[in-house]
């Protein structure tokens, strides 16, 4: 695998094309295979960067600019079409690659499942690894339908991998009442409905530590982003997602990867969620990579 010629497509805006200097790394992981209800996440990555074009440089939240550091946008993981199991071996193969080559991994989805195997690469390297969690749904089942391979169940594969009590879910408001029961059981920091006030509890207790921040875009209302997949009504706002990152980002946590996912534009006409996705993937990028 080779870094000096990207995958596919646009870049995110400001992006180099110089590898070995840079800190960070932005993939796509364009996988919609075993999605519950509206497909289409697949072509999130790539709107998600034609739409990092209306947004400027400078971030006035945390008074820093993208030319402050140097990211490399690697385009989109080719993963073959229907295939989950072969689709996250690639992830894994292409994620290792970025870690040890000391970068910070910004992935772009795609449905949640690719963030099981992102979790796991930066899991081998840091073994006291504490996972934030912000979503609308808990993804805390053993299957779908049957199926393992399924966007509703990639955290229940990171909570049996790290630890319940090393991960922390925020803004949860969909879930099944065995899901429920399995926070209790496993000790997840388990926060339904709410992020900020809870959020902000939490951060102190992870200064130090290793973490990866997994954003689904369906944490926000669909009032505000209506692209994606599985809507789910009573969600929080742009606003406060951005807060939830500003937060992470000034607390004393070490955050050593991250992704957004569920950005599903066909859903969008206006396409206020991909413009929105871009402008959280800004901050997280200004406030996350060092």
């Amino acid at each position: 695998m080779r870094f000096d010629d990207k995958y596919s497509g646009n870049v995110f805006i400001g992006a180099s094309n110089d590898f070995e200097n840079a800190q960070a790394v932005i993939y796509g992981m364009p996988m919609d295979w075993t999605v519950s209800f509206r497909p289409g996440s697949r072509f999130g990555p790539a709107r998600i960067r034609e739409s990092s074009l209306v947004h400027e440089e400078y971030s006035h939240y945390l008074k820093r600019d993208l030319s402050d550091i140097i990211y490399f946008d690697a385009g989109d993981i080719p993963l073959p079409f229907g295939n989950p199991e072969k689709s996250i071996r690639a992830i894994h193969q292409f994620v290792s690659k970025v870690l040890d080559a000391g970068k910070f991994p910004l992935g772009l989805g795609g449905e949640h499942l690719v963030t099981w195997p992102v979790v796991e690469e930066v899991y081998r390297r840091y073994p006291d690894l504490a996972v934030i969690h912000i979503d609308a749904h808990a993804d805390l089942r053993t299957d779908y339908e049957g199926e393992i391979y399924s966007h509703a169940t990639p955290l229940r594969k990171i909570a049996e991998r790290i630890g319940g009590s090393n991960l922390y879910q925020f803004g949860i408001r969909s879930m099944t009442r065995e899901e429920v029961r399995y926070t209790e059981e496993a000790g997840i920091h388990f926060y339904p409905f709410e992020v900020v006030d809870p959020l902000v509890k939490c951060l102190p207790g992870l200064e130090g530590r290793p973490v990866y921040v997994t954003i689904d875009i369906d944490v926000i209302d669909p009032a505000h982003a209506p692209g994606t997949g599985t809507p789910e009504p009573g969600g929080i706002t742009s606003r406060e997602m951005l807060w939830a990152i500003h937060e992470i980002a000034r607390s004393g946590a070490k955050v050593v990867g991250a992704d957004l996912v569920e950005v599903a534009p066909a859903y969008d006409h206006s396409e206020q969620t991909p413009i929105l996705a871009a402008k959280l993937v800004r901050e997280m990028l200004l406030g996350f990579a060092e």
